[in-house]
């Protein structure tokens, strides 16, 4: 049995996908902050802890560069939204 063709849409509406070097940009703003937190959250262990500190060290730099990389994720998902919001409002005729 033959298949039926897929419709074709006439009028195609505005992509609320944010650009492909906004998309980087974003990426690697989470990626910048993920290492500062690591460099703070390991250092604040640091400046605490006397003697053998190897796990606690690992264990502020793990939870720093996470708590800040989700952050900063979080503010460009945000940001990405609203970019393509204000993209959509453009390029709107009504």
């Amino acid at each position: 049995m033959p298949r039926a063709p897929k419709p074709k849409l006439a009028v195609e509406g505005p992509s609320a996908l944010p650009s492909t070097k906004a998309r980087a940009v974003a990426f690697l703003a989470v990626l910048v902050s993920g290492l500062c937190g690591l460099l703070i959250g390991r250092s604040l262990v640091d400046v605490q802890c006397r003697g053998d500190c190897d796990v606690a060290m690992g264990l502020g730099a793990l939870a720093g560069a996470v708590f800040s990389a989700g952050g900063v994720a979080v503010v460009a998902a945000l940001v990405l939204r609203a970019m393509s919001e204000w993209k959509a409002k453009a390029n709107d005729p009504s």
